[in-house]
């Protein structure tokens, strides 16, 4: 329960929810620049499989990252519902490729758990926990620690 009380304060905070395969996961949406339709990156030589190129951004050159194929979905196809979630991370701009978004979620501290010990692709410092509402499921993202970690081969200046 540590790491939910650590990241949320008394009032309620608003995450992007957005599915890869059937899972739903939530980021802040403090971290999200913009929301943009797939296009096909320009390939960077030896980059992990995940990463699938750099796309110009009004002048800035932004790395794209597959979360299907980081997190090992069972497929990653790309449709007229694949979209990039821009992502302004300590100065830095990073895409990553989702399923699909859903929609801004608020959640209240009641509505927070803490994520299971569980073995999981994802490294576990960068779940926060788990949001509830209703019927729903969310795994919460802390997207800069995901997009940071070193597997990713994404050096930054800022760390």
């Amino acid at each position: 329960m540590e790491k939910i009380n650590d990241t949320t304060s008394a009032a309620a905070r608003e995450y992007l929810t957005f599915r890869l395969d059937r899972e739903e996961y939530g980021i802040d949406i403090l971290k999200v620049q913009e929301i943009r339709g797939y296009e096909p990156p320009t390939r960077i030589a030896n980059a992990p499989s995940f990463i699938k190129g750099v796309v110009n951004l009004r002048g800035t050159i932004v790395p794209i990252v597959d979360m299907r194929l980081k997190f090992n979905c069972n497929k990653a196809d790309y449709d007229s519902f694949t979209v990039v979630i821009i992502l302004n991370l300590r100065q830095r701009i990073v895409g990553i490729v989702v399923d699909s978004v859903s929609d801004v979620m608020g959640l209240e501290p009641e509505n927070l758990r803490a994520a299971p010990d569980i073995e999981s692709i994802i490294d576990s410092e960068a779940v926060i926990g788990l949001g509830s509402l209703e019927n729903r499921m969310l795994i919460l993202l802390d997207i800069e620690k995901l997009m940071s970690g070193s597997d990713m081969g994404l050096a930054s200046d800022t760390d």
